[in-house]
């Protein structure tokens, strides 16, 4: 049997995306940069580590964001979730915490990249 499993998610953003990528997903959300292979270096955007998986923020001329279709990130715990969630909101970003009994009394919320791609923070 064929052995299927993730390995990167992308996320589209428009161009000139790179520093904003960087505040977003690497500061305040505590992912690593990785670099990308040198062949699509040129195309800009910038990746991430996410624990053995990647995070792809790739350019997109024609860029619109996904407001329904999102990464879903695990954080460790909830008590690391609602941190992260509180240092999100203090650099403005909104979050907006979901109904944990839709999903195995998880606790979990949304919120916005910089572009207005959904990204789901769950515990």
């Amino acid at each position: 049997m064929t052995v299927v499993e993730l390995d990167h998610v992308q996320v589209a953003a428009p161009p000139g995306c790179e520093d904003a990528a960087r505040a977003f997903y690497g500061a305040l959300l505590g992912l690593d940069e990785i670099a990308k292979p040198s062949a699509l270096a040129s195309r800009g955007g910038v990746w991430f580590a996410v624990g053995g998986q990647e995070l792809h923020v790739g350019v997109a001329a024609d860029f619109a964001p996904a407001t329904k279709a999102h990464p879903g990130l695990r954080i460790s715990s909830e008590a690391e979730l609602r941190a992260l969630a509180e240092r999100l909101e203090r650099a403005g970003h909104a979050v907006e915490w979901a109904d944990a009994t839709e999903v195995s009394g998880r606790a979990r919320c949304h919120v916005a990249d910089p572009w207005g791609n959904r990204v789901e923070l769950l515990a």
